[in-house]
């Protein structure tokens, strides 16, 4: 099955619903998974050849 394309303004909305508090997190996560999240970070990654370090230099 093939996933639509991330949607920005989905993830935007569901991440200042939670700022606001008014999405508890486990429903925002919901929503960030479906708006797209993990494929546009798993581009991200891919587009800066960064795979590895990146967790690691933020840790």
């Amino acid at each position: 099955m093939e996933l639509p394309p991330p949607d920005p303004q989905k993830l935007l909305t569901a991440w200042m619903e939670w700022e606001s508090g008014e999405t508890p997190p486990g429903r925002v996560m919901a929503n960030l998974k479906t708006a797209g999240l993990p494929q546009l970070l798993r581009t991200l990654v891919e587009q800066t050849g960064t795979a590895g370090s990146a967790a690691t230099a933020q840790d």
